[in-house]
C-alpha cells in the first residue's frame, strides 16, 4: 500500500480542494508517482471516470474536485478517487453514487444509518487506489469536529483511524476565529482522534504572514501540534474549477467587458464550472444571478447550466422572475444557451411520469425551444468526443443526465456525439440546447461562437491554463508549507 497523508478542515471550505490539488502537483514534480481520494463528497459538479473492467458502462460519476486533482497528478480520474458521491437533490435528500453508479436516494437521516455498509466501499476503493502510488493525498470532508457524527463518520477521522492515516488540519484565516477553531477542534475531539494530527497548516492569509507568529504560539500553547506553514490567499485558485456551489455566493461580477454573459444561480445547479473556460476569456465578464435579482438588461448571453433538479429549478425560476427576464431577454435580441437541464427547461414541457425527481410530476418549460422532455430511469454517464453542427468544429466534454428530449427544433441538433445528434437550436439560431458538459473547454468552438455575438475571442488555450494555474499553486505552496515534512510523515 502506498503512504498516504490526509487534510481535514476544522470546517467546510476551508480550502482542502485546493491545498490537495497543489501539493499533488507538487509531488508529482518530485517525481513521485501521486494519487488524490476523498472518502466521502458532496457536489452537484461531478466528472465522468472511468469504471475499471465495466466495458458495457460509459462512465462512472466523481466529484469535480477529484478530476481536478487527478490532472494535477497527471493521471487519469478514476471512480476509486471518490467511491461516495452526494448529489443534493432537496434540502434534506440527495442521490447516492458508490463507485461511480447510482447507489439510490436518502434523506440525511436514513444515510447516516447507511454509512456502515458504504465504509466497506471506500475500503475497498481506497486499496485500488494505492495499487502503483508511491503516495496518496486524501481530502476530508467538513470537519472532524462534528463529533455529533463521528459514530458512523466516514469522511474524516472514521476513514483516517481505519485506515491509519496521519492527518493535517487546515484552518481558514479569512472566515475569522482561526485559532479558536484550530485549539477548540483539538479540545474537543477525542484522544483515539487527536492521536491521529501531526500537525496544521493556515490558508487564506492576506498580507504580512510575520503578523501570524503569535497566533502560532497561541495554537502551540492550546495544542502542541506543529505548524506545517501558513498559506497565503492563492490567487491561481480563481482560475480553477471549484468543487462546490457554496462558492457562488462570493462570485460578483467584475469590471465590464465587451460581453457579459447571465447566469441564474438554480438552487440545485450542477456543473457550473461550463462557463470557466467563458470566465477566462479577457473580453467576457459572466455574472452569477442570485435569487432575488434581476438578469441584467445588458446581457448579450443568458446561460441556463446544468440542474440536479430540473423540475424543481424550472418552479423556483419563475418564482425568481427570471422566465420574464429570459423573455424581454430575447425580444431584444439576446442569444441563450441551455445545457443539460438548462436544456429542458428551455423547451415546451418537462415531464416525470415516474416521479424519480419529486413529487411534481410535471412543468410548463420557458417555451424558447420547440422540444419536451420526459424523465426516464436510466441515467447516461459517459465522456464524449464531438463535432459542433453549425460551426463545424471539434468538441469534447461528457454527459451526466436523466431524460430524454424530443421535438421539431431536434431537427436542427446542435452538436454530434458519437455519431448521433444532440440539442436542438431555435429557428433564428440564437437559442442552443445541448445535453454536453464542457463545450465551451473546446477552444476553436469557444472562438468561433464568440465570433457569432461580435466578441473577439479565442487564442486562449484553456486546458494549458488550468495547468499552468496548478504549476503556481504548487509553487506557492512549496515556498510558504513545509512540503518536505508533510510527505516525510506519510504512511
Amino acid at each position: 500500500m502506498a503512504r498516504a497523508i490526509m487534510l481535514q478542515g476544522t470546517g467546510s471550505d476551508v480550502g482542502k480542494t485546493v491545498l490537495v490539488a497543489g501539493l499533488c502537483r507538487a509531488a508529482k514534480k518530485r517525481g513521485l508517482k501521486v494519487r488524490p481520494f476523498k472518502p466521502q463528497n458532496m457536489s452537484n459538479n461531478a466528472a465522468v471516470a472511468d469504471i475499471p473492467g465495466d466495458n458495457n458502462h460509459g462512465g462512472g460519476e466523481i466529484g469535480r474536485a477529484q478530476w481536478l486533482q487527478a490532472i494535477a497528478c497527471g493521471v487519469p480520474p478514476s471512480v476509486h478517487m471518490n467511491p461516495v458521491l452526494l448529489k443534493p437533490q432537496t434540502d434534506v435528500g440527495a442521490q447516492v453514487i458508490v463507485q461511480g453508479k447510482v447507489f439510490g436516494e436518502a434523506r440525511a437521516r436514513d444515510y447516516q444509518a447507511l454509512k456502515g455498509r458504504l465504509m466497506d466501499a471506500v475500503l475497498e476503493s481506497w486499496g485500488k487506489v494505492g495499487e502503483g502510488a508511491d503516495l496518496v493525498i486524501v481530502e476530508g470532508a467538513g470537519s472532524p469536529a462534528e463529533i455529533n457524527l463521528r459514530s458512523r463518520d466516514i469522511a474524516n477521522m472514521g476513514f483516517a483511524t481505519r485506515a491509519d492515516v496521519p492527518v493535517v488540519l487546515v484552518g481558514d484565516i479569512d472566515r475569522g476565529g482561526v485559532i479558536a477553531s484550530v485549539a477548540g477542534t483539538h479540545l474537543i475531539l477525542p484522544e483515539e482522534d487527536r492521536r491521529m494530527i501531526v500537525g496544521y497548516l493556515i490558508n487564506k492569509f492576506r498580507g504580512d504572514v510575520s503578523l501570524f507568529d503569535d497566533g502560532i504560539k497561541a495554537i502551540e500553547k492550546f495544542t502542541d501540534w506543529r505548524c506545517f506553514g501558513v498559506v497565503p490567499w492563492l490567487k491561481a485558485a480563481a482560475r480553477l474549477p471549484s468543487e462546490d456551489s457554496v462558492v457562488l455566493e462570493r462570485l460578483a461580477s467584475g469590471e465590464a467587458r465587451a460581453l457579459k454573459v447571465a447566469v441564474p444561480m438554480l438552487g440545485r445547479i450542477a456543473n457550473f464550472d461550463d462557463l470557466d473556460p467563458l470566465k477566462a476569456e479577457p473580453q467576457v465578464e459572466v455574472v452569477f444571478v442570485p435569487p432575488g435579482k434581476k438578469l441584467p438588461a445588458d446581457a448579450g448571453l443568458v446561460v441556463i447550466p446544468g440542474s440536479k433538479s430540473t423540475i424543481g429549478d424550472l418552479l423556483k425560476l419563475r418564482e425568481n422572475g427570471w422566465d420574464r427576464d429570459l423573455a424581454a431577454h430575447r425580444k431584444r435580441g439576446g442569444h441563450v444557451v441551455g445545457i443539460c437541464g438548462g436544456f429542458q427547461m428551455l423547451g415546451r414541457m418537462v415531464r416525470d411520469p415516474d416521479g424519480i425527481e419529486g413529487s411534481v410530476t410535471e412543468a410548463e418549460g420557458l417555451g424558447l425551444l420547440d422540444v419536451e422532455t420526459v424523465m426516464e430511469p436510466e441515467k447516461t454517464v459517459r465522456n464524449v468526443t464531438a463535432r459542433s453542427v453549425p460551426f463545424d468544429l471539434p468538441l469534447e466534454g461528457y454527459e451526466i443526465h436523466l431524460g430524454r428530449t424530443t421535438g421539431p427544433d431536434t431537427r436542427r441538433p446542435s452538436a454530434i456525439i458519437n455519431g448521433a445528434e444532440d440539442g436542438a437550436i431555435s429557428a433564428d439560431g440564437k437559442v442552443i440546447g445541448t445535453y454536453m458538459h464542457g463545450l465551451f473547454g473546446a477552444d476553436g468552438f469557444r472562438g468561433k461562437f464568440l465570433e457569432s455575438l461580435g466578441i473577439k475571442g479565442g487564442g486562449l488555450d484553456y486546458r494549458a491554463e488550468v495547468e499552468r494555474a496548478l504549476d503556481e499553486v504548487a509553487a506557492e505552496l512549496e515556498t510558504h508549507l513545509d512540503c518536505d515534512a508533510i510527505f516525510s510523515l506519510a504512511r
